[in-house]
Parts: C-alpha cells; structure tokens; sequence
C-alpha cells in the first residue's frame, strides 16, 4: 500500500512503514507545512499494529537538504511572537516554534523504532530531526553538514539535547561551531551512524533491521523500552530509574507476553506475542510524571 502526502510517499512494506521525502528537485528540502505532514504520517503508524518500525528515506541523490529557504517558501520561525509589538515576549506562541523541533519532539514520542537511512547528503534539519531516531544507517554516498553558524542562525530541532548525547560534547561543538563538512566515515567513527551501507544495500539492511525486531520482539515491550532509555537520559539520579524499572517490570510480569517469550524461549521456537500496542500500552508520559512524584 503507498499513499502520498505533499513531499512525502508514505508506504506499508512488511512490517515496516516506509516514509520518504520526495521532492528530490529541492534535495527534499523541508518547508514548514511539511512538518505538520510529517507529523501526521507518523501519527497514523503509531497506532497501527501491523507497523512495527518506521524507516525515513529521501527519493532521489540526497536525503534532506534541510530547511526550504528559497523565496516564497514558509521555513524557519512562523512569525513574530505574541507581544513582540507590545512589550514582554510570549515564547510559547507556536509562531515561534521551531518546525524541526515539532518533528524531533514527535520522532521522541514514538510507539515505533525509527530507522534512518541516509541515502545521501544531509544539511541541517536534514541531519537534525534524524538525531531522535533508534537506528540511522547510511550509505556510503551520504555527508553531513550542520550550517546554522554559517547562515547567521544557530542549532535547532533540539539538536542542542540530542547531539552531545549521540557523539559527545567536543564533536558536537566542533561540527555545530565550524559548520564543516562531516564525511560518511566520520560520522561512522563518532557514532552518528551505525553502520555505512552501499547505495543498493541500505534499504536492504533498513528492512532486515525491521524484520529482527518483529519476528523476534514483543511490540509493547519495544515501546516501552525505548521510552525508558531516552526519557532516562534526562533523570537526576539512578533511582528514578529504579523506580520506572520496578513498575515496568511489574506491569509486563503480569501481561500475556511474558508466558509467551517464557514458552517459546523454552520451546525453541519464534515468539507469537499476543499484545498489541493499540491496546495494551501504557499511558507513558503519564506515567512516568506519576512515578518521579511530578504529577
């Protein structure tokens, strides 16, 4: 099944839902109505149980040349802020919200693993947005460039948060401040990516990703656990994480899934998890504001 959506091709392959950024004359470069699309495509593969990962590609020779800033185009902050005539800034307006960051913040969110697969170069929100997924996989033809200090602006898509925290402080300044061109290999050697494919190869090893994970891996244990370790990366101390372990662990210990992966653990045989996460998720933020006491 392949539907379309402005920019994007959006397709049910196996167990994957396959999104691509289709317009390869712009270098698939984004305009802010984009994001609202993009939002919404990810929203319809998360309740879909037949998804079990998204995989985010780009039609043609680049993946995402990043924000649209030709004329006429929507891109970059929305508009002047409430009260930006009058006195006191209100920042919360969503005039002024970043659009990377909407995308970002969503690809957090997820139900789903995210696969990445750079199928080439990516300038900006390009490589930005991309920091929230679980696997980024790139081809051999991909490079990476992160602009904002070479364009007046600075880092957005809250790239600020999740770029020192995939490859460290010191390259995050370094690539952030100089605006250089980072190469597939050195984005390899930094962690950025995981593993570098050839062109044919990389929507190849995208789908094996996909398929290890729903031949061998219960769906709500999945959502859970990613939630549990990037939502981790924000807590004061090892015992809130203790704690939102606890629950889990006594919450899944009593759930259907438990006496299949114990069954067919002992049986020898593939799992057949019987819960869905249309049904059967928590109400994760939710519950993880009521376990660290900040309800």
């Amino acid at each position: 099944m392949t539907d379309a959506a402005d920019g994007f091709r959006y397709e049910i392959d196996g167990a994957a839902a396959v999104i691509t950024f289709d317009r390869p004359d712009r270098l698939n470069a984004f305009s802010r109505p984009m994001a609202a699309d993009l939002v919404a495509l990810l929203d319809a593969a998360d309740p879909d149980d037949a998804v079990r990962a998204i995989i985010l590609t780009g039609a043609g020779r680049a993946f995402c040349a990043g924000a649209d800033l030709s004329p006429g185009q929507s891109s970059l902050s929305g508009g002047a802020p409430r009260g930006a005539e009058e006195g006191p800034v209100d920042w919360s307006d969503p005039q002024t919200r970043d659009f990377g960051g909407l995308i970002t913040l969503r690809l957090f969110e997820s139900r789903k693993p995210v696969i990445v697969a750079f199928n080439g170069p990516a300038a900006g929100m390009g490589v930005t947005m991309a920091l929230a997924a679980d696997f980024r996989l790139a081809s051999t033809a991909a490079k990476f460039v992160l602009p904002f200090t070479r364009r007046g602006i600075v880092p957005e898509s809250a790239s600020s948060w999740f770029l020192p925290r995939l490859v460290g402080i010191a390259r995050a300044l370094e690539w952030t401040i100089t605006g250089a061109t980072v190469s597939a290999q050195e984005a390899l050697e930094a962690g950025l990516v995981r593993s570098l494919h050839a062109p044919d190869d990389l929507l190849p090893a995208a789908h094996e990703l996909v398929r290890g994970i729903a031949l061998n891996t219960a769906p709500v244990s999945v959502a859970m656990t990613r939630q549990m370790l990037w939502r981790g990366l924000g807590m004061a101390h090892p015992v809130d994480a203790h704690r939102v372990e606890s629950r889990g662990i006594y919450t899944r210990s009593r759930a259907a899934d438990m006496g299949e992966g114990v069954s067919s653990f002992l049986e020898k045989r593939a799992p057949d998890f019987p819960d869905s996460i249309s049904r059967d998720l928590p109400d994760l933020p939710g519950w993880w504001l009521d376990i660290l006491g900040r309800a």
